[in-house]
């Protein structure tokens, strides 16, 4: 059953032609970029930015390691450490501290979708080759001879397109669930920044020295 498998699938990619392979390149590509996000946009924690900040705060103050690791959780722990070590224009520490996660969320976003936009194109264009093919070959009637007529050589060169489809609609339906998701968490971090400069703000003139740009 897996040879019988193998050999239509290699009859599969040969009947598309020189476009196959490249289509499947980008197939790999595409579901190695999504697993990355997918992975990448873990927050490690159900809680909210203030009650995760409150938390991860206590259990700093006990010595305690996280409970789980996530871009939420690795945020709050930078912040709270920072917020701690008494810098006064706090924000622009934030920015720097929090750049790496939110680098980490966007990462391979413009990669996903360039696949999802050229996949179909690409596979358009074996199309056409293979039309034009289909046509040329009438001249000598060699393709009724081999591949049963010009519907035959027609639905050959339709297999391009369908795999180019094939590759850019999961990738176009999963990477846009993965945008939602990263549009969220970086919302969830400017409120984070928020919360830890107005903390800071508060406790500075508390004792005596505001904090210049919060």
């Amino acid at each position: 059953m897996g040879a019988s498998f193998i050999s239509e699938l290699l009859s599969y990619v040969e009947a598309g032609g020189w476009v196959m392979p490249p289509l499947i390149v980008l197939m790999v590509v595409l579901w190695f970029a999504i697993g990355y996000r997918f992975a990448a946009l873990q927050r490690g924690t159900a809680r909210g930015a203030r009650n995760l900040l409150d938390k991860t705060a206590k259990r700093l103050a006990a010595g305690k390691p996280p409970k789980s690791d996530g871009v939420m959780v690795r945020a709050a722990r930078k912040g709270l450490r920072l917020k701690g070590s008494g810098v006064i224009e706090l924000r622009g520490f934030l920015d720097d501290a929090f750049w790496e996660e939110e680098r980490d969320i966007k990462r391979y976003d413009v990669l996903i979708k360039t696949i999802v936009m050229v996949a179909p194109l690409l596979g358009l264009l074996g199309t056409v080759i293979g039309m034009i093919e289909t046509f040329d070959s009438l001249g000598d009637m060699s393709l009724y001879s081999q591949s049963g007529g010009i519907a035959g050589g027609i639905s050959q060169a339709l297999f391009t397109t369908q795999m180019g489809l094939a590759v850019s609609i999961p990738g176009l339906i999963v990477n846009g669930m993965l945008n939602r998701k990263q549009q969220d968490m970086q919302l969830e971090l400017a409120q984070m920044k928020d919360i830890l400069c107005a903390e800071h703000t508060d406790e500075m003139a508390a004792a005596g020295a505001v904090p210049v740009g919060g």
